[in-house]
């Protein structure tokens, strides 16, 4: 009997999940072990595991998917990372395989997609959904550089996370307790963070990180 693939699914939808298990659990030697509903959950139960892939969403409380994805590359090499979202933008498709993902599969894709891709990701090639394909070729030439985007890029991994928490609504001794720093040093992150935005109030952070993907707009 072949080794099973062990996948984990991180999704803050728990119906999602459910759909994603059953589509995965069709097929052979994938056994899925165990379930997050946000990127720091999908962390932890990835050093418990060990699984082969994570099957990743974008959009997540607590930690989005993008940054989890980035820490469990590089804290878990033998881990490949699927994106799965709704988000169809070249943006969205860079940053995720910057991050390191492995592929990235649209929510609406056919069943046979998500076959395609696991068999892709397993091979140790890259899968982009065919639409995304055509999209990045189509506009790669043209692309403008969005400043904004690139204050997202110079952005450190622990600004990225405390930008979230915040605009989350998270105040500040609970994001520091949250990341066991202090207060003091998470209010150092966050004058560090507005100030390389230009961003000096809550509620333009909030409106940031909702164009970002790093929040939902129905929160």
């Amino acid at each position: 009997m072949a080794t099973p693939v062990k996948v984990i699914l991180a999704d803050d939808h728990a119906l999602v999940r459910a759909g994603i298990r059953s589509l995965l659990e069709r097929l052979p030697d994938v056994e899925v072990v165990a379930e997050a509903g946000n990127g720091r959950e999908a962390m932890a139960l990835t050093a418990e595991h060990k699984p082969t892939v994570v099957v990743m969403d974008i959009t997540m409380p607590d930690l989005n998917g993008l940054d989890a994805t980035a820490r469990i590359v590089s804290e878990h090499p033998g881990t490949r990372v699927l994106i799965f979202s709704m988000h169809t933008s070249e943006d969205f498709v860079l940053r995720a395989l910057h991050a390191g993902a492995a592929g990235y599969l649209l929510k609406d894709a056919a069943a046979s997609d998500l076959a395609a891709a696991m068999q892709a990701v397993l091979r140790g090639e890259t899968y982009l959904s065919p639409t995304i394909t055509r999209e990045v070729l189509a506009r790669y030439r043209q692309k403008l550089q969005d400043p904004r985007a690139e204050l997202t890029k110079s952005l450190t991994p622990r600004m990225r996370e405390i930008l979230q928490l915040i605009a989350e609504g998270r105040s500040t001794k609970e994001i520091a307790f949250l990341l066991n720093l202090s207060v003091k040093t998470i209010e150092t992150h966050r004058m560090h963070l507005m100030a390389r935005l230009g961003i000096h109030e809550v509620t333009g952070l909030v409106r940031y990180a909702v164009r970002h993907g790093l929040i939902s707009a129905d929160r």
